[in-house]
């Protein structure tokens, strides 16, 4: 089976670590042939190249910029990437026809190459849905369903809705996703709906004593304080003005230290507030992944930050790692995500709203008093039996055996 995979995430191999390409090893391993489409932005100032390795094909597309820039670029750069997708496969994928369309949400505006290589080649189109815009751009205020933003809202939706009804089947990321689709899209039947989770290539993150504490010297972190991580983007979804008002709460309890590492357009509000207020906060900009894993697994308590405001239920991919790092988990979310519920039902961690600095202090304040003893064990048991990228490469595959029915 020749398998299309189409994203907006930059990548030269299947062996890097991610959510997708993790995934598309699994194909690989099963035996069939992979070809994706990876962008280079603009800024990078490279052409466009054509990477092979075994049972593989990476078109490294050159296209506008996406990231940090500004809004009009931006804009820009997701209107012309469809077309850019589009001549890329033409020209060097044009003598290979293709199984199965893998793609994934951000962003919507692959429709039309999509559509393209479904009607040229029969092939069975499958979205992972990884996040629900343009709602979500509407939560945060972004676009609105009225007035002058309406007009934006208005296109991505419908580029949303063809996107749906051209996706033979689509993956959801949770069954809080699934019901959310359903819900709010009732021309789509709940045949073609699943859940298809965010996985991994299970592999044990976790540090030994030793280099727990060797990491933490290098970090300058303490060796007598609980460490609580936040790792990953740093902008207006994590409601960067709650977490500074929790930092704020928390500063005065002596044993515990807050480990920020990411960046994001609010990175500076963070910056500012750190600089101003030294004390039990450390803030880090990125680092490299390999050492950030390790740096994870060498921490007490993953954390995860979602805007109260989000009615798209959200499930944050960072989970995984914490889950890999074996240590357990404090989200402040909104009530629409089921992390919460995932959460309590492997046991192994603690969720507050995130809407009140004093419920995060209570939170934190609870996480000391009752400890992580034997956390770690289901923790790692959870994420086996539900995040393994072999169960997402089985459930994609019995949808297409399905299909051929």
């Amino acid at each position: 089976m020749n398998v299309l995979f189409l994203t907006l995430l930059e990548f030269e191999t299947l062996n890097e670590r991610t959510l997708y390409t993790d995934l598309l090893r699994e194909f690989v391993k099963d035996g069939h042939y992979v070809y994706a489409v990876s962008p280079i932005e603009r800024k990078k100032k490279k052409k466009t190249y054509l990477l092979e390795e075994d049972h593989a094909k990476i078109l490294r597309l050159k296209i506008g910029n996406l990231q940090k820039t500004n809004f009009i670029e931006k804009g820009i750069s997701t209107l012309t990437v469809d077309t850019l997708f589009k001549a890329g496969i033409n020209k060097y994928f044009k003598d290979v026809r293709f199984d199965l369309v893998l793609y994934s949400t951000p962003p919507i505006t692959l429709v039309e190459t999509v559509k393209y290589v479904k009607k040229r080649d029969h092939a069975f189109t499958y979205l992972l849905l990884k996040d629900i815009f343009p709602q979500n751009a509407v939560d945060m205020g972004l676009l609105s369903t009225t007035g002058a933003k309406s007009v934006l809202y208005n296109y991505f939706r419908r580029k949303e809705t063809e996107l749906y009804q051209c996706s033979d089947k689509i993956g959801c990321m949770s069954e809080k996703n699934k019901e959310y689709v359903l819900i709010h899209n009732p021309e789509i039947l709940e045949s073609r709906v699943e859940v298809c989770p965010n996985s991994f290539d299970v592999i044990d993150k976790s540090v030994d004593p030793e280099t727990r504490n060797a990491i933490r010297e290098k970090y300058e972190l303490p060796l007598d304080k609980k460490v609580f991580i936040y790792g990953g983007n740093l902008g207006k979804p994590q409601c960067i003005p709650f977490i500074i008002a929790c930092l704020k709460k928390c500063s005065r309890i002596d044993d515990i230290m807050f480990l920020i590492i990411g960046t994001g357009t609010e990175y500076g509000t963070l910056e500012k507030y750190v600089r101003e207020h030294p004390g039990n906060v450390k803030l880090m900009k990125y680092i490299p992944k390999e050492e950030y894993d390790t740096l994870v697994g060498a921490c007490d308590v993953g954390m995860i930050f979602l805007d109260f405001r989000f009615t798209i239920p959200n499930f944050p991919s960072r989970l995984l790692s914490y889950m890999q790092a074996k240590i357990p988990v404090l989200a402040a979310t909104d009530v629409n995500t089921d992390l919460r519920q995932v959460i309590a039902d492997g046991g192994f961690g603690w969720w507050c709203e995130s809407r009140s600095a004093g419920d995060f202090y209570k939170t934190v304040k609870k996480v000391l008093a009752e400890g992580t003893e034997g956390m770690a064990e289901k923790e790692w048991a959870y994420l086996c039996d539900h995040y393994s990228s072999a169960i997402s490469y089985g459930i994609i595959k019995n949808s297409i055996q399905q299909h051929l029915l």
